[in-house]
């Protein structure tokens, strides 16, 4: 990394903080910094977990509204943008509720595990990006809701299931099941 690159992580928590302050204080300019800073982002993590653009235009816009009336709350212990994306997330998935987001509770079923299915060879399976996205938006909402929080927003498995609401032994059924599915969208080549 260099000196420039360097100096710019070092600053921009600055930066951030400076921005929530004057919002704080009533800047209404500071306020539109934040929103156009953190927008496109914000959209696109509650975009892959609801599914939906209308859906994640409508979280993007309550989330902000929450968290500027909630800035006094705001206390730098994270960074502005991981605290304003935990408020997407939460709202997020509480869209997809609104929808009866189908979550199986394994400990409330008979089912002791996961059946045996035809096992892929990841390695077989190369992709681009685009055709991920596209299986990955194929998936039923339970399956992506886990799948996106677990490798596109970095929670682990137990985050997860205190997010949802279910058991571990939920998500991990979850996750597996979502990776198996998406796994069978991209050999099959039904991405269209």
């Amino acid at each position: 990394m260099n000196a420039k690159a360097a100096g710019l992580e070092l600053t921009e928590p600055i930066i951030h903080d400076e921005l929530v302050e004057r919002c704080k204080r009533g800047d209404s300019r500071g306020f539109a910094e934040l929103y156009n800073k953190y927008s496109k982002a914000m959209y696109n993590t509650s975009l892959r977990i609801v599914n939906h653009t209308g859906d994640a235009e409508d979280v993007l816009q309550e989330a902000f509204v929450d968290a500027f009336r909630s800035l006094e709350d705001f206390h730098h212990k994270s960074t502005f943008g991981a605290w304003l994306k935990r408020i997407v997330i939460n709202k997020s998935i509480n869209q997809l509720r609104k929808r009866k987001m189908d979550l199986i509770d394994i400990e409330k079923t008979n089912v002791g595990h996961l059946p045996e299915e035809d096992s892929l060879d990841e390695k077989e399976v190369q992709m681009k990006v685009e055709d991920i996205k596209k299986a990955v938006r194929l998936l039923p909402n339970g399956y992506r809701t886990v799948l996106t929080l677990y490798l596109f927003e970095g929670y682990d498995q137990e985050e997860i299931a205190e997010i949802l609401g279910v058991t571990h032994a939920t998500v991990r059924t979850q996750y597996m099941r979502a990776k198996q599915k998406l796994l069978l969208y991209i050999k099959q080549g039904e991405l269209s």
